[in-house]
């Protein structure tokens, strides 16, 4: 591990994290190898190491969602490179994730492109996603959001139906004191 990545990762625990910083750290060994390298590499690590951890109860609480009709999407602070095959994975056609920063050729140039979607950067997004529907979110009659995170607190306190799974401290106390649902998908 480096120093760089104990620094953030101190940072992410303490909310203090400068997202821009930190995403031109993590996107720059994209900038390694060519667009045809990365889909290897990431396809390999799709299959040694993201579908084994997919919990069933994720997938049957994506599935109850998505039989009830709701539209699904995930928000995620990761960049769509690394989770547009895992949504793809679960069966959710929607995908607001930090963008990468593309040259003419299709190769990354490890910078970060828009607004990051992290912590109140998700709201943003979801407003541009919504807006570009002609909806906001009072235009829905419900709304859930499924999080372990404390960086999505913003974002759980606009929805009507917070839910705080697998949550860290303090998304699990935060959760308790307004009374949230708090749920594992590990159980």
């Amino acid at each position: 591990m480096t120093a760089g990545t104990i620094i953030f990762t101190s940072s992410t625990r303490l909310g203090t994290l400068d997202i821009n910083e930190y995403l031109e750290f993590v996107l720059e060994p994209l900038t390694r190898y060519s667009r045809a390298e990365l889909d290897v590499l990431h396809a390999q690590y799709m299959e040694e190491h993201i579908k084994p951890i997919i919990l069933p109860k994720g997938r049957e609480l994506l599935a109850a969602h998505q039989a009830a009709g709701d539209e699904v999407l995930i928000i995620t602070a990761t960049n769509r490179f690394i989770t547009g095959p895992i949504a793809r994975e679960l069966g959710v056609d929607t995908l607001i994730a930090v963008e990468v920063e593309e040259d003419g050729d299709g190769q990354f140039t490890g910078k970060p492109t828009g607004v990051p979607s992290y912590q109140d950067g998700k709201i943003t997004r979801l407003n541009m996603w919504l807006a570009e529907r002609g909806k906001t979110l009072a235009s829905y009659e419900q709304s859930f959001f499924y999080s372990d995170s404390r960086n999505d607190l913003p974002l759980l306190s606009i929805v009507s139906h917070p839910v705080a799974v697998d949550p860290d401290e303090t998304l699990r106390a935060h959760a308790e004191a307004h009374g949230w649902p708090v749920i594992s998908l590990r159980d």
